[in-house]
């Protein structure tokens, strides 16, 4: 602020030169200590201490003081744009630094089993758009962590500790709609997703929820974001295929046989939260369970006898519709689609089922590519 007092009083000096009939040393003399008070400890342009030095040792000027004044006017005018320039760099500069980086305004608190192909979802979406979050692991016997909650299944996202957001689908349009726009906050997105009661195949009461494979975005928004003809269609598609597809062929493959039934629930022990009680439980009463129900699982969904089969027609379906030109169904990036199938796929990792579909299918590739993507989390 320094250098635009010394701007203005230049302008004043100006003003006061022009109206002079002539301008004589003293005058310029008398002037000088007035710029000097006012201009110490910075300047900018013609308005240094070296100009300062160069007014008082030169020689005496004879001629119209417009001459004068208008150099001293063309060195405030000088000064005061390079102060307002720096000025508005520096503001712009502390602006971008105080500024959170995209998406790092909300709080979020991720409730979740780690091995839950819903949770692994949401965990691919953050994980790719660099939001940071935590993570609450929920005992999946007593669930004492949700307690709080009137709707009890996993994932459940809270943003900002105030804004609950349930299913994983809502969950990762919600953000995503967020995340383009910035025009509306999370409760108001949350809107355009109303909860509704539906019945299932079973004839039981559940929650579904409008609209949760959309992205609620302007149209200017929605060509930028999905550039091809059918991309917004095919994004859809595929996310919902994840969700009502993709995601029942999990189970009936991870508990396949007794073997691989012990050694999921080993890896669900290891992973999840247990106490040494339910973990030993969970381990060999759970796999023997597991391994019953898959079967169950297995004719519910009309898989063939031997499951890996639907599994890699599932992936080799998926890997097709990509396409060979593209590396990804969102191209160079993932799309939502992308982020879906990975993260219901994910948590297959370590196990049998997980290497026997990467070394049967096709899939390998995109799934290196995604998983490059979301920077490895899990």
């Amino acid at each position: 602020m320094m250098a635009a007092a010394c701007a203005r009083t230049l302008s004043k000096v100006g003003r006061l030169v022009l109206d002079t009939p002539t301008c004589r040393v003293t005058n310029t003399a008398a002037l000088m200590p007035r710029i000097s008070m006012r201009c110490q400890g910075r300047a900018y342009g013609t308005g240094g201490a070296g100009f300062r030095s160069r007014l008082s040792l030169a020689a005496p000027v004879r001629g119209s003081g417009r001459v004068l004044g208008c150099a001293f006017l063309l060195g405030g005018g000088f000064g005061l744009y390079q102060t307002v320039k720096l000025t508005l760099q520096r503001h712009l500069a502390e602006e971008k630094s105080n500024a959170p980086e995209l998406g790092t305004d909300l709080k979020l608190t991720l409730y979740q089993y780690k091995t839950c192909p819903f949770c692994s979802k949401v965990r691919a979406f953050l994980d790719y758009h660099g939001l940071p979050y935590e993570v609450v692991e929920v005992n999946p016997v007593m669930r004492q962590e949700v307690k709080w909650s009137t709707y009890r299944k996993v994932p459940i996202l809270m943003v900002n500790e105030t804004v609950q957001l349930n299913d994983s689908s809502v969950i990762v349009s919600v953000l995503k709609t967020y995340l383009v726009s910035k025009e509306k906050t999370i409760s108001e997105i949350l809107a355009c997703y109303p909860e509704m009661k539906a019945k299932n195949d079973s004839g039981k009461d559940v929650i579904e929820f409008g609209n949760k494979y959309w992205v609620m975005v302007r149209d200017t928004d929605a060509d930028h974001l999905y550039p091809g003809k059918d991309t917004r269609k095919e994004e859809i598609k595929w996310r919902k295929w994840a969700d009502e597809w993709l995601v029942h062929l999990i189970s009936p493959n991870v508990y396949r046989t007794p073997t691989e039934a012990l050694a999921s629930f080993d890896y669900i022990v290891r992973e999840g939260k247990f106490d040494t009680f339910e973990g030993f439980f969970a381990k060999y009463f759970g796999a023997a369970a597991m391994w019953i129900i898959s079967k169950r699982l297995k004719k519910k969904h009309h898989l063939q006898d031997d499951v890996r089969q639907d599994l890699y027609k599932a992936v080799n379906d998926w890997v097709a519709a990509i396409g060979k030109n593209k590396k990804l169904m969102g191209g160079d990036q993932p799309n939502l689609a992308d982020l879906a199938v990975f993260g219901v796929l994910r948590v297959m990792e370590g196990l049998q089922a997980f290497d026997d579909m990467m070394e049967n299918t096709k899939v390998k590739n995109w799934y290196r590519h995604v998983q490059k993507a979301t920077q490895g989390v899990s």
